[in-house]
C-alpha cells in the first residue's frame, strides 16, 4: 500500500493522478533512497548547534534618509553575498542597527550604548559629518573599528575612527584646476553655514589663491534657509562681478539654490557651475525637477571602475530595492552604498582572520581587529579596496555634465598625478583638445570653451555701470557727451576714446550707462576709487592714476598712458640782456674784481722792468687793462718778463678756461629752455591729481608749492611769472602743450614716478583683465599711438627730445670759489714775492748809498788834512 502511495505521489502533476508501470518504479527506487537520506541528514543538522560564531557589529544611521536606506539595504546585500561566497568561515557578522533620527547629539549616546551593553567589536556608520564628528569624542574609549562614510578629513583624535569614503578636500585642487582651464580670475564660493562648511570653503580658498584666482566673495547659506532667503542671497550674487559659481553643498540645499538660480536667470548663458561630489555624488538620487535646474552644471564625483562585479551588484540591488517599493520614483544606488558593501567585505575579513588567530584569546579581539582592518586589501566594488593611514584612497575623480536626466561623463580628474590633471580616458594618451574633457554643455546650452560672460545689472538692465568723474577739466583727455536723440551719456577724449575702443573689441553684447559724478567741496579721485569698492558701481573710467593704495581696494588694467610725471617750463626769455643769464650777480662781480687784480699785480710786477708797462700814468692803466681782460680771450700780446708773472697769467687761464667752458654751455641751454632751480624756484601741481599720492617720492627741497586746477591756470601762472615750472602727470602736460599751441612753452624733463592712467574696476572683475589685453593689443597695433595723436598732438611747438637731461642750473659763485681761490692766493703770493724783492732792492741802494757817502766823507776829511799838512810846511 506504501508504494502505491510513493507511485502516486511522484507521479502526480498538477493534481492529476497518473499511475506509472512496476519497471518505472524500479528505476526510481535509488533515488528515493538518496532522498530520504538527504532529508535524514537535514533533520539532523537542525537540531545540532552551529559552527559558526556570531559577531556583534553596531549599525548607527538616520533610517529616514535616502543614504540610510541605502547603505543599510547594500550592508544586508552584502553579509549575504559575503556569507554565501565564503560558507566555510567560522564567524557570522550580527547587526544591531540604531537610528539617529538626523539627530547628531543621538550619535553618541547610541555610540556609547552599543559600547557598554551590546559589546559590538565594530560600528559601522555614521554618514554625516556632523555626526562623524561626534565620534571623534570617543577617543580611546571606543577602542574598536569605527567605519565611516563621512567625507570630511577627521583630526586624527580617534585613531579607530576609519573614513571609507574619499576626502572630499582631495577635490579641491581639480576645482581650482578647472577654474583656471577655463581662464577665470575670479570665482564665488558658496557652502552650508556650518562648521564644516566654512572650513571646506578655507581649503578651497588656499587652492584658488595657489592659481591666482581670486574668491569674490564666500556666501554660507543654512541648510534650513527658506525660499526668500535663498533668493535674496542669490540676488546679491548676482550683482558681483564673477559669473563662476563654485557649489560644496548637500544635495537638499544645492536642489534649492539651483531652483531659484534658474528663476533669476542665473543658469542661463554666461554662468559656470561647478558642483563638488557633497552634491554629485547622489546626483542619480534627485528627483527629475532638480536634475532639470541643475542643466549645464559640471560637476566631481567619486570614480569606481566599471566591472562585472559592479554590474551584477547594481542590477540586484535595483530588483530587491523596487520590488519592496514598486511605486517609488526611480533612483539608483549611491557612492555610500557602494562604500558601504566593500566596508563589510573588509570587516568580515578582517573579524574571521583574527578570530582564527587569537581563538581563545578574546581579550585581544579589540585591539588586533584594527590593526587586521588595515592591513586588508582587496578588488571591491569600488576598485581596490586599501586603507592608508586609515584613509580611503582614490586615483580618480570624475566628472560629470549634468544634461539631460543625469550626469554625462566629460573626464576625469587624476588627483595621484604629479601636478594633477584631466584626462578623458584613464590609461590613454591625452589629445591636446579641448584640455583633456570632452566637449562640455554650459547653462544657456553654449559649447563654447568657455561662454562669454555678461555683466548684470542689479535691477536686470544687463548693462554695466561706468562711473566718469564730472570735474576733468581736461577736456582733450575727457569730457562727457550727450546723444541730443537719445539723450544718452556717453565719453570722448584720449581717455574715453581708448575705453571705448577697447570695450567695443571685447564684444561682450551687453549695454554701458555712462553715470556724470559732479564735483563736490574737497573730493578727490581717490571718493570714486571708494565708489567701486563698495560696489556702488561696476567701473571708473577716465585719468585715474594708478597707485598702490589704490590698486589694494579694486583692479586696475594696463597703463594706457605714459608713466611718470612730466615737468612745463618757459622757454627762453627773449630780452637783450640774456648773455647775462648763464652767471649770477656774485659770480660776474668776483670775476670782474678779480680781472682788475690781475692786472694790478702784473702791472705792480712788469712795470719796472718791461716798458711795455711803462709809460705816462694813462698809458700804464690803458696797457694793463687790456692785458688783464685779453686773457679772456687768450689774446694778449704783452711779453712778461718776470717768471712771477707768467706763474699768475698760467693759473689765471687755467680759470678763465674753465669759467668760459661753463658759461658757453649754460648759455647754450638757457637759450633753449627757461632755467629752473627747484630749491629756489616754485613749483606748481595740478591740484586734483596730486593729491598727496602721485608725487611722494619727489623731493622739491624748499620749493614753493601751488595747486593748479585747470590748464588755463597753468598757462597763467606760467605767463605771469607766478611759478617756473609745474610737474604734473604726462598726459596733462601734453594735453596743455595741445591746447596752447605756442613757443612758449616746453616740456623739459620726465621722470618715472607714477604708473600711468588705467581704468578702475571692482575687485575680481574679469574686466580689468581683458581690457588689458585689449589695452596691450591697442598699443602694439599703433591704435593707441593714433588716439593720442588725435587728442594731445602739438601742432606748432616742437617739444624737447632730450626728457633724461637734467634741467642747467644758473653758474653761482660757490660752485667757483675753489678756482678763485687757487687764482687768488697765486696772486697775492706774486704780489707778496714781488714787493719782498723792491724792499729788498732799496734797501740795499740804501746800504750801498750810505757806504758811498761814509767813503766820501772819510775821503774829504782825508783831503782836508792833507792841505793842511802842507800849507804848515
Amino acid at each position: 500500500m506504501l508504494s502505491d502511495i510513493s507511485l502516486i505521489c511522484l507521479s502526480s502533476t498538477a493534481g492529476n493522478l497518473n499511475f506509472v508501470s512496476p519497471m518505472a518504479y524500479c528505476r526510481s527506487l535509488p533515488f528515493l533512497i538518496l532522498l530520504m537520506l538527504l532529508s535524514f541528514q537535514s533533520l539532523l543538522t537542525a537540531h545540532e548547534d552551529p559552527s559558526y560564531k556570531d559577531i556583534q557589529v553596531g549599525v548607527i544611521l538616520d533610517m529616514d534618509s535616502w543614504v540610510g536606506k541605502v547603505v543599510c539595504s547594500c550592508i544586508t546585500m552584502a553579509v549575504s553575498d559575503f556569507y554565501r561566497i565564503n560558507p566555510h568561515y567560522t564567524t557570522r557578522i550580527t547587526f544591531t542597527t540604531r537610528d539617529t533620527k538626523g539627530e547628531p547629539l543621538l550619535v553618541l549616546s547610541t555610540a556609547l550604548d552599543l559600547l557598554e551593553n551590546t559589546e559590538v567589536q565594530a560600528i559601522i556608520g555614521p554618514e554625516s559629518t556632523a555626526e562623524a564628528r561626534f565620534l571623534e569624542v570617543l577617543g580611546d574609549k571606543a577602542n574598536i573599528p569605527i567605519l565611516s562614510f563621512s567625507t570630511t578629513p577627521f583630526s586624527n583624535q580617534n585613531h579607530n575612527l576609519l573614513r571609507m569614503a574619499d576626502d572630499e578636500t582631495s577635490q579641491f585642487k581639480g576645482v581650482a584646476a578647472m577654474v583656471e582651464l577655463f581662464k577665470a580670475k575670479n570665482v564665488i564660493v558658496i557652502c552650508e553655514d556650518t562648521e564644516n562648511g566654512r572650513e571646506m570653503a578655507t581649503y578651497m580658498a588656499s587652492e584658488f589663491q595657489e592659481k591666482n584666482i581670486h574668491v569674490t566673495y564666500t556666501s554660507l547659506i543654512s541648510t534650513s534657509a527658506s525660499k526668500e532667503q535663498v533668493s535674496e542671497e542669490l540676488q546679491k550674487l548676482q550683482t558681483m562681478q564673477a559669473m563662476v559659481f563654485v557649489m560644496h553643498t548637500p544635495p537638499s540645499l544645492a536642489t534649492g539654490i539651483f531652483s531659484k538660480a534658474k528663476e533669476l536667470g542665473m543658469m542661463d548663458e554666461g554662468y559656470m557651475w561647478i558642483i563638488t561630489s557633497k552634491t554629485t555624488n547622489l546626483l542619480d538620487s534627485m528627483d527629475a525637477e532638480a536634475i532639470k535646474s541643475m542643466q549645464g552644471a559640471v560637476g566631481f564625483r567619486s570614480y569606481f571602475p566599471a566591472s562585472r562585479k559592479l554590474h551584477n551588484f547594481v542590477s540586484k540591488w535595483r530588483k530587491e530595492h523596487y520590488a519592496l517599493e514598486p511605486f517609488m520614483e526611480y533612483k539608483e544606488v549611491d557612492s555610500n552604498g557602494i562604500w558601504a558593501y566593500d566596508a563589510v567585505y573588509a570587516l568580515a575579513m578582517a573579524i574571521e582572520k583574527v578570530h582564527t588567530t587569537l581563538i581563545g584569546m578574546s581579550s585581544s579581539i579589540h585591539a588586533s581587529l584594527l590593526d587586521e582592518m588595515l592591513r586588508v586589501k582587496f578588488h571591491g566594488l569600488g576598485g581596490e579596496f586599501n586603507l592608508m593611514n586609515g584613509r580611503s584612497i582614490s586615483k580618480a575623480m570624475e566628472v560629470v555634465n549634468v544634461i539631460g536626466k543625469g550626469g554625462r561623463r566629460v573626464g576625469f580628474w587624476m588627483m595621484m598625478s604629479a601636478n594633477g590633471e584631466f584626462v578623458k580616458e584613464i590609461g590613454k594618451q591625452n589629445s591636446t583638445s579641448n584640455h583633456g574633457l570632452e566637449s562640455i554643455i554650459w547653462p544657456g546650452g553654449s559649447s563654447a570653451t568657455f561662454p562669454k560672460r555678461r555683466i548684470l545689472e542689479t535691477n536686470g538692465n544687463k548693462k554695466l555701470r561706468i562711473l566718469v568723474p564730472d570735474f576733468g577739466t581736461f577736456p582733450n583727455l575727457l569730457q562727457l557727451t550727450v546723444d541730443p536723440k537719445t539723450n544718452i551719456s556717453g565719453v570722448s577724449g584720449f581717455c574715453g576714446d581708448v575705453f571705448n575702443a577697447a570695450f567695443s573689441a571685447l564684444d561682450y553684447g551687453v549695454g554701458v550707462e555712462i553715470i556724470p559724478y559732479p564735483y563736490k567741496d574737497g573730493m578727490n579721485y581717490n571718493d570714486l576709487i571708494d565708489k567701486i569698492y563698495l560696489k556702488e558701481y561696476d567701473a571708473v573710467i577716465g585719468d585715474i592714476t594708478i597707485t598702490a593704495n589704490r590698486s589694494v581696494y579694486v583692479d586696475f588694467t594696463l597703463p594706457f598712458s605714459d608713466l611718470g610725471t612730466g615737468t612745463i617750463a618757459r622757454n627762453a626769455k627773449k630780452n637783450m640782456w640774456i648773455f647775462l643769464d648763464p652767471l649770477s650777480a656774485d659770480l660776474w662781480i668776483t670775476s670782474g674784481c678779480f680781472f682788475l687784480f690781475l692786472g694790478f699785480v702784473i702791472w705792480f710786477i712788469e712795470h719796472r722792468i718791461n716798458e711795455e708797462f711803462q709809460g705816462s700814468t694813462c698809458q700804464q692803466i690803458g696797457t694793463t687793462l687790456w692785458f688783464a681782460f685779453s686773457t679772456l680771450v687768450y689774446a694778449h700780446r704783452e711779453k712778461l718778463q718776470s717768471n712771477l708773472s707768467r706763474f699768475v697769467v698760467t693759473v689765471w687761464v687755467f680759470v678763465v678756461l674753465v669759467l668760459t667752458s661753463s658759461y658757453t654751455a649754460t648759455l647754450s641751454s638757457v637759450l633753449t629752455v627757461q632755467q629752473i632751480g627747484m630749491k629756489e624756484t616754485s613749483t606748481g601741481f595740478l591740484g586734483v591729481s596730486f593729491g598727496g599720492a602721485a608725487f611722494n617720492n619727489m623731493n622739491f627741497g624748499g620749493a614753493k608749492i601751488e595747486n593748479l586746477y585747470t590748464p588755463e591756470a597753468y598757462v597763467k601762472a606760467l605767463t605771469s611769472g607766478g611759478v617756473d615750472a609745474i610737474i604734473d602727470e604726462i598726459l596733462y602736460v601734453k594735453s596743455v602743450l595741445a591746447m596752447y599751441p605756442t613757443s612758449d612753452f616746453s616740456l623739459i624733463s620726465t621722470a618715472s614716478t607714477t604708473n600711468g592712467f588705467g581704468f578702475a574696476f571692482q575687485k575680481g572683475s574679469p574686466l580689468a583683465g581683458e581690457m588689458s589685453t585689449e589695452i596691450a593689443k591697442m598699443r602694439e597695433d599703433g591704435t593707441l599711438k593714433a588716439l593720442e595723436d588725435k587728442w594731445l598732438k602739438r601742432q606748432s611747438a616742437l617739444m624737447s627730445k632730450d626728457f633724461s637731461s637734467p634741467s642747467p642750473k644758473i653758474l653761482n659763485l660757490y660752485g667757483f670759489r675753489g678756482l678763485f681761490l687757487i687764482s687768488g692766493v697765486t696772486m697775492a703770493f706774486a704780489l707778496l714775492v714781488s714787493m719782498v724783492r723792491i724792499v729788498r732792492e732799496k734797501l740795499h741802494v740804501k746800504i750801498k748809498m750810505q757806504v758811498w757817502r761814509h767813503i766820501l766823507r772819510r775821503s774829504s776829511e782825508i783831503h782836508a788834512q792833507d792841505s793842511d799838512a802842507e800849507s804848515t810846511v
